[in-house]
This record gives structure tokens, C-alpha cells and sequence, in this order.
């Protein structure tokens, strides 16, 4: 029974897996991480190992507790992946982003994948059907958006996220709501689109903590899935097993 804790920079998602089956997921902040860890120990107590992907500022230190209970390792780019790294900078390679793209090689053989997580920041990961990463994208998630208008401007409000009552804003509030929401909806159409004019045999996978709000609002086929990550993360893993 492996447990995969996905360290992002605003919140920490986690998942029990046994074998392929997740059984539970569960999402808590990081100042909530010994103890909730350890109520996930304690409520499945066969657990192997505790696999740690991790994109934030939380120390390996800060899981020293469990290694007395469970097997703990940390992904890292000397890890062992089912992907050729065509990555210019490879060592800056986000391991989030590393882990996204060996679910998607791991979990569609043999197509091309564009893979979007789409949280804090929304990126963008591209592996061809021969299993080489080429690379991506980054931009800001819905939230920074937001808080980017209010933060760098001298009277524009802070908002929360809102479905746009129309695509020509009436107000500064409908305005703001368009222009972060629709901006990033024809953004993300806009990058599937280019990836689809030039190959084919082609899967487009949506993650991250917006999936459910933005896929019914795309105009593309996708295949939506909030809990990718943590699926890849169990995948990469077990891949890891088979192949050191």
C-alpha cells in the first residue's frame, strides 16, 4: 500500500493507493502536515511507502517523524522515468511537471500528449508518441490572475473566482470576471490548438485544482482527470520499482 503526498504550493493533496486502485484521496494546508499525515498512517496501517513529490518550500525534514513507520522517498530528477528529458534545462524541470509526464506516457502508450494542470500556475507538457518530453508551457492559474489585477493596479478589487454572466463585461466586477476567465479558456483552447495542427493521434489531459470548473467550459475533446497527478505519482513510482 503506497501513500503519495503531492506537495503543491498552496495546498498538500494525498492519495492511498493499492496496487493501481486509489482509495482515498484527501487534501489538507501545509501547516497541517504531521498531523494529518499521521491520521492517514494510523487509518491504513499496511502502508509500504510514502512517495513525496514536492514543488514547495516544505523540507525533506518535516516528514523525518514517519521514517521510523514507512518506507519515505522523495521523487527526484535522478529518479528513473519512461520519458526521453528533451529538456534544454533538464535539472529545472519542475518534478510536478516530470511526474505529469510519466503518468501520461505510462497511462497512453504509443500517442502524442499535451498534459494541462491547471492550479496555482497553469502549465503545459507535451511528450510525442515515441516517449520523448519536449517540453511546454507556464502561465498564471485563475487565482493569480485575480490576485494580479488587484495587487498591481490602484483600484481594481480582488475578486473570487466567478463564472462570467456575459463575455462583454457590464461592470468592472463583470469586466475582471470575463477577462481572467474567458482569457484563460481561449488560452488553453488556443495551446491545444496549435499542438493539433501539427500532429496527430492526439490526447489532451486536464488536472490540477480548476479541472472541474474550466472542462465543461473548453471547446476541445479533453480528458479530465483532478486526481492525475496523484495517479502519475503512484505510477512513477511503481515504475521506479521495476526499472532501478
Amino acid at each position: 500500500m503506497i501513500l503519495a503526498v503531492d506537495v503543491g504550493n498552496t495546498r498538500i493533496k494525498a492519495a492511498v493507493f493499492e496496487g493501481s486502485t486509489l482509495l482515498e484521496t484527501f487534501v489538507f494546508l501545509k501547516t497541517e502536515l504531521e498531523k494529518s499525515i499521521q491520521n492517514i498512517l494510523n487509518k491504513y496501517k499496511n502502508g509500504s511507502h510514502l512517495v513525496v513529490a514536492s514543488v514547495s518550500d516544505i523540507e525533506k525534514q518535516a516528514f523525518s517523524n514517519f521514517e521510523s513507520a514507512i518506507n519515505i522517498h522523495f521523487v527526484s530528477h535522478k529518479d528513473a522515468f519512461p520519458f526521453v528529458n528533451g529538456y534544454e534545462t533538464p535539472k529545472t524541470l519542475g518534478i510536478d511537471r516530470m511526474v505529469l509526464a510519466a503518468g501520461a506516457t505510462l497511462q497512453f502508450p504509443h500517442q502524442n500528449r499535451l498534459v494541462i494542470d491547471a492550479g496555482t500556475c497553469v502549465t503545459y507538457d507535451f511528450i510525442d508518441e515515441n516517449d520523448n518530453y519536449l517540453g511546454g508551457a507556464i502561465s498564471p492559474g485563475l487565482r493569480l490572475r485575480y490576485e494580479a489585477l488587484h495587487n498591481y493596479t490602484a483600484k481594481l478589487p480582488l475578486l473570487t473566482l466567478e463564472n462570467p454572466k456575459h463575455f462583454t463585461g457590464k461592470s468592472t466586477s463583470e469586466s475582471i470576471h470575463s477577462g481572467v476567465v474567458n482569457g484563460l479558456i481561449c488560452e488553453i483552447d488556443g495551446f491545444i490548438n496549435q499542438y493539433k495542427a501539427q500532429y496527430s493521434n492526439f490526447i489532451i489531459i486536464l488536472t490540477g485544482g480548476d479541472t472541474e470548473f474550466l472542462a465543461k467550459r473548453l471547446k476541445n475533446t479533453i480528458f479530465a482527470n483532478s486526481n492525475f497527478l496523484l495517479e502519475s505519482l503512484n505510477q512513477t513510482f511503481q515504475y521506479k520499482i521495476k526499472n532501478d
